[in-house]
């Protein structure tokens, strides 16, 4: 008996229980749809991930306190002084791989503008901040050198804020807010950018010179932070190395003395990113496939009573010259197609589910040819390695016991 007949026969057999075909392939469907759906959106979620993190600034190279430590327990780093204007200074002047780098204070507070008010915060860098976190000024103008010596009361601010204090449509150039009873002129309204690798509203700022803020608002010597750019995305590691050499001898620090500073670069945050969505995502699709193996034992059920019913039709098959070899084979086609067909349709619904889900979080669209590959394969695999044992024990059946059986 060749393949051709053996399919047809399988085929025929299948048709005749439409309905439990159906419930059959259902776990397979099951299965293969949550392990495509995973994998699909935990690529999506990288790649978003990744378009955000380059939309920042692949040589963006980020400079903080470091963490207070007592009894070898670490307590944050909030009242850590390590950080000052000099040494921004000192990297400008000392680093060739860092092109610019700007001092950030921030804090948060309350935002009014006429009867209107928002719970926000406020951010001060040089004229260098904007560019090294890629901001663009939608409308308006930067502050200059010139604010940041007087620490003028002057600021950016970004759309979110627009949208809740200036309800009416006004345009805020020009205007005056005030954050924690302070006055800021508007000179700039900052370009959208939308949430951030952390889901953390990036328009949902105010930019003043740091001074300002440092001086008006917090009144503070020290900086909390240090933004960086490197010439090229390839100086990164030099650029980082330099900065180290740098503020280890601004700060003073013996060879044995640990950094009073941590330095981050965006290529770290990164791979950090990219090696949980990857774990996230092989442990969301091994655990969807445990649907798979639930599929499979269905299948292996279904196969067992389908040989159960026909025993009288595999005694008259093998009574009229069908070996063993075609019984075997004649249900190991038929549970394979049953798990093929099933595989099918999981991948498209997988597909689709993926597709609906990227959509609504405004993901891209991301189809792993790896994943469907491997999920066609897994699907043949399962239905020959469940429908062999009912396989064989219809192939092992004595076909005079058979022809009397009722």
């Amino acid at each position: 008996m060749n393949i051709l007949d053996l399919l047809e026969i399988a085929y025929k057999a299948l048709l005749r229980n439409k309905t439990r075909a159906l419930l059959t392939m259902l776990g397979i469907i099951i299965g293969i749809a949550s392990v495509i759906a995973m994998v699909s959106l935990g690529q999506s979620s990288s790649q978003s991930i990744n378009d955000q993190v380059s939309s920042m600034g692949t040589n963006l190279i980020m400079v903080m306190r470091a963490n207070q430590r007592q009894g070898g327990v670490s307590i944050g780093s909030g009242n850590v002084q390590t950080l000052t204007e000099k040494d921004v200074e000192a990297i400008l002047q000392k680093a060739p791989d860092v092109s610019e780098a700007s001092p950030v204070v921030n804090t948060g507070g309350q935002l009014v503008y006429g009867s209107n008010n928002w719970l926000g915060s406020i951010r001060g860098g040089n004229t260098s901040y904007l560019s090294i976190n890629k901001y663009e000024v939608a409308s308006g103008t930067n502050f200059t050198t010139g604010d940041v010596r007087s620490a003028a009361k002057v600021c950016l601010v970004g759309k979110t804020v627009v949208d809740n204090l200036f309800t009416n449509g006004e345009n805020p150039i020009g205007k005056s807010i005030r954050f924690n009873k302070i006055p800021f002129k508007i000179i700039g309204v900052l370009a959208s950018k939308g949430q951030n690798q952390m889901g953390q509203d990036q328009d949902d700022i105010v930019i003043a010179p740091y001074s300002t803020v440092q001086k008006r608002i917090l009144a503070i010597t020290y900086i909390h932070m240090i933004v960086a750019s490197a010439v090229a995305e390839d100086r990164v590691t030099p650029a980082t190395e330099e900065i180290t050499t740098i503020l280890r001898e601004q700060h003073k620090l013996h060879d044995f003395q640990d950094d009073d500073f941590q330095v981050r670069t965006q290529q770290e945050v990164l791979s950090m990113m990219d090696s949980i969505s990857g774990f996230l995502t092989t442990l969301l699709a091994a655990i969807a496939s445990i649907s798979l193996i639930v599929g499979g034992i269905g299948i292996m059920n279904i196969m067992y009573v389908t040989v159960t019913e026909r025993t009288k039709e595999i005694g008259l098959r093998m009574s009229i010259g069908a070996h063993t070899r075609d019984i075997l084979l004649q249900f190991l086609c038929e549970s394979t197609i049953l798990s093929l067909i099933g595989g099918i349709i999981g991948i498209l619904f997988g597909l689709l589910l993926s597709y609906i889900a990227s959509h609504f979080l405004n993901w891209p669209f991301m189809v792993s040819t790896t994943a469907v590959g491997i999920s066609f394969l897994v699907c043949a695999a399962t239905g020959i390695f469940f429908g062999w044992y009912p396989a064989k024990k219809a192939a092992s059946l004595d076909p005079i016991n058979a022809l009397r059986y009722e």
